[in-house]
């Protein structure tokens, strides 16, 4: 570990932690227009989803063993896993309408969307990458655990929230 990160006090250790999440998520956006400059939107959002197929999975075997989240631990595992995702730190998202077997996760605040609403230009097309995104990760943290597309742009959504999903345990 990097020594110096024990000297920082807990508001620095806050905001660098809110750095590195920024900074991921400019390599994320980067990397996708330099595929869409080379290639065309559309390959950019293929390679995305395949890129997303093989990360999603990842980030989440490693939130459970930094935070003792049980493999096969259901909704309430999940749950508690989303909430670490890196771009947690810097997106406002919520879940809601919660049970043992089921429950909606929010992005109400995206940073991407938000983004690009301030440069007057139309919500990015992320649904597709979603799909994938979402279902890798509640896999991961349990297999049966089935996700469904509320909505997400380029899908009407309502003004609160970008996008939705339901995450559902199947027994």
């Amino acid at each position: 570990m990097n020594k110096e990160l024990l000297t920082l006090s807990r508001e620095d250790l806050l905001n660098y932690i809110e750095d590195i999440s920024k900074n991921w998520l400019a390599i994320d956006g980067t990397w996708f227009l330099a595929a869409e400059e080379k290639f065309n939107i559309d390959t950019a959002i293929e390679l995305d989803a395949r890129s997303w197929k093989r990360f999603s999975p990842v980030e989440a075997q490693r939130i459970m063993n930094r935070f003792n989240i049980p493999q096969n631990g259901g909704i309430p595992a999940l749950i508690k896993a989303l909430k670490f995702r890196v771009y947690a730190n810097i997106n406002e998202q919520e879940i809601v309408e919660v049970s043992d077997n089921r429950c909606v996760f929010r992005m109400n605040d995206c940073r991407v969307q938000a983004a690009r609403k301030r440069k007057g230009l139309p919500d990015f097309p992320c649904k597709q990458v979603g799909v994938i995104e979402y279902a890798e990760f509640a896999k991961t943290i349990d297999p049966r655990i089935k996700t469904k597309c509320i909505c997400c742009p380029p899908d009407d959504h309502p003004q609160e929230y970008y996008c939705a999903w339901e995450f559902t345990l199947e027994k």
